[in-house]
């Protein structure tokens, strides 16, 4: 379901609690700047590791060329753009977009120390309001960063904004499980097994607990592409990895 705009006031869900509209995004930040230094180790609780095939795959698939112009969104850890180097090649531009300061500059330091320095842009900026010019990037991509905005509808029709005509937008975000057997197993890994890693290896079970809760919030598969149809994108597509456990959405602007 569609989230009111923090313009006009009302609640909306933090995890599985209801907040007011406009607290929401303080209290996403207090979660992303308490996991920024255990920000690999995050992913790897909550998707038993595999989230590096994932996002390969997801750059892997993505229309995109030398020379190109690229944003990536909830892009603080620096992965996505870190993969997408060698398809942009030396004259491609990466920017590497985050609403949280604190994610922002771990990533940017694992890409200095990973030798990733020329063609980087990195841009604290908040996706329901993008600071860019109209069709300005070739690629604009979100990963596992959606789900925790609080307007996503306005966040898609800003990543269609930003977008020149022919360019690709994708996202990479947890979604619905198909298989019935498996639901049991994936909710009691959620809610009982990550909050307790959470707690011994980072020494914060809160934040993952609203993690894993952020995830059954998330638009499904289905409702999430007619979100993005209705944003404006066309040949709006999806296809589940790992059973649905992971989506990765496409849509073009024409």
């Amino acid at each position: 379901m569609s989230e009111k705009s923090p313009g006009t006031g009302g609640t909306t869900h933090f995890g599985f609690r209801d907040v007011p509209v406009g607290e929401k995004q303080k209290l996403v930040g207090e979660v992303f700047s308490s996991v920024a230094g255990n920000y690999d180790l995050m992913n790897d609780l909550m998707s038993m590791g595999i989230h590096r095939v994932w996002k390969r795959y997801f750059v892997a698939t993505a229309q995109v060329g030398k020379g190109d112009r690229v944003l990536d969104l909830a892009g603080g850890t620096g992965d996505i753009a870190a993969l997408l180097k060698d398809r942009v090649g030396p004259e491609g531009e990466l920017v590497l977009g985050d609403i949280n300061g604190d994610m922002l500059r771990v990533g940017r330091d694992r890409m200095v120390d990973r030798g990733n320095v020329r063609g980087f842009e990195y841009v604290q900026c908040n996706a329901q309001a993008l600071p860019f010019p109209d069709a300005s990037f070739d690629l604009v991509t979100i990963a596992f960063g959606l789900r925790n905005v609080t307007d996503k509808d306005a966040a898609l029709r800003e990543m269609l904004r930003v977008l020149k005509v022919g360019g690709q937008a994708r996202v990479l975000e947890f979604s619905e499980v198909k298989a019935d057997w498996f639901k049991p197993l994936y909710d009691f890994h959620s809610f009982q097994v990550l909050p307790r890693l959470g707690r011994l290896f980072a020494h914060d079970a809160d934040s993952y607990q609203y993690l894993a809760e952020s995830i059954r919030k998330h638009p499904p598969q289905d409702e999430l592409k007619a979100m993005m149809e209705a944003a404006g994108f066309a040949r709006c597509d999806y296809r589940n990895l790992s059973g649905g456990i992971v989506a990765v959405h496409t849509g073009y602007r024409t």
